[in-house]
């Protein structure tokens, strides 16, 4: 029955994709080209509504039975009807954040939220008050992140199909029936959509189609490990690790250079591997491979003792690191690791 959902919601995101587009272009939801922008001629948006028109209608159709259902919809329109205005209207980064956080709200008072976390020698670590803002915290974090990365054709849809494949994979081996299908469904619309949006893209999901992703993933990955072991809880961080370092790493080059951190840039990961002389599609790909990579990771790393557990965040971390020092995701002087090596053929 899954599998079911998730071909009607492909099947249904690949027939209602070219209509969003026709749509789009008649009311005038076009992404206009800019000296921050890759693309050069005038794209229509709001691709994102066929993503969610898709998932609503798996979600009204199969109805995994789940308290959750109905406070993750109404979640997630709170979300569209942000994403269309603002491509629409583009909304100010206060109005648009005020319209995640009230879909954040929405979901949490229907029950999405993590209470405590079990340690691993035995006790827990009860949130108490303090676990309604992590969780909001949390939605709205990944919410961006996810938003961060929709820079190139087909980069945000390819790297949330990754990452939904992944946690309904994950939820399927632990039981959790409505992450299951809400993850098969997301993953089935994505797909849909990424038809037409792969390189090059006939259609962009525009802030309405990333901010439902980021906003479904957050949820989908709160509501498949919320509750569990401190360090299970790492699992949706890691499977997330490339649009959460790339978000982290705005904020710090934007805290260094004294700027807002709403304020736009051309440093992310994708203008970076861009500027190195890698083409649109390598780029798109090098990224999704380097989703995978986390996700493979955090696959063993949910079946790994404790020690293997460390080892492979140990990896990925020095994995984050060479990234950041071969792209110059935080500035090109910081390479201190490429140093040592270089220092170190230089003695031999």
């Amino acid at each position: 029955m899954e599998y079911k959902a998730l071909l009607f919601c492909l099947i249904a995101s690949v027939v209602i994709t070219p209509l969003v587009k026709k749509m789009a272009v008649k009311i005038g939801a076009t992404d206009q080209p800019n000296h921050r922008k890759v693309h050069k001629n005038v794209m229509p948006r709001l691709g994102g509504l066929a993503i969610y028109i898709s998932f609503a209608l798996g979600i009204l159709f199969f109805f995994p039975e789940s308290n959750y259902t109905w406070p993750v919809l109404m979640g997630a329109t709170i979300i569209i009807i942000t994403g269309v205005l603002d491509d629409l209207k583009e909304l100010s980064a206060k109005v648009k954040l005020g319209g995640q956080l009230l879909a954040a709200v929405v979901v949490v008072m229907g029950g999405v939220q993590v209470d405590f976390v079990n340690l691993p020698f035995g006790g827990q670590i009860d949130f108490g008050y303090m676990s309604i803002p992590i969780t909001i915290l949390w939605i709205v974090g990944i919410t961006n992140a996810i938003n961060l990365i929709d820079g190139l054709d087909g980069l945000a849809a390819g790297v949330s199909a990754i990452a939904l494949l992944t946690i309904s994979g994950m939820a399927i081996t632990m039981g959790n029936v409505f992450v299951v299908f809400a993850g098969l469904m997301m993953l089935g619309s994505t797909l849909g959509f990424l038809v037409y949006n792969f390189y090059p893209a006939k259609i962009f999901m525009g802030d309405t189609g990333a901010l439902f992703l980021g906003f479904m993933i957050s949820v989908l990955s709160l509501l498949g490990f919320k509750n569990v072991t401190l360090f299970s809880f790492i699992i949706p961080v890691i499977i997330l690790g490339i649009p959460i370092s790339d978000t982290l790493f705005a904020i710090v080059r934007r805290i260094v250079h004294r700027k807002p951190l709403s304020a736009p840039d051309k440093s992310h990961l994708h203008h970076c591997l861009l500027n190195l002389g890698y083409s649109h599609p390598e780029t798109v790909l090098m990224i999704y491979a380097g989703g995978a990579l986390f996700s493979l990771a955090a696959v063993i790393f949910s079946q790994a003792t404790m020690f293997g557990a460390v080892l492979v965040v140990a990896m990925l971390i020095l994995m984050i690191e060479l990234i950041v020092e071969i792209t110059g995701l935080v500035g090109k002087e910081y390479k201190p690791i490429l140093n040592i090596i270089k220092g170190t053929r230089t003695r031999r």
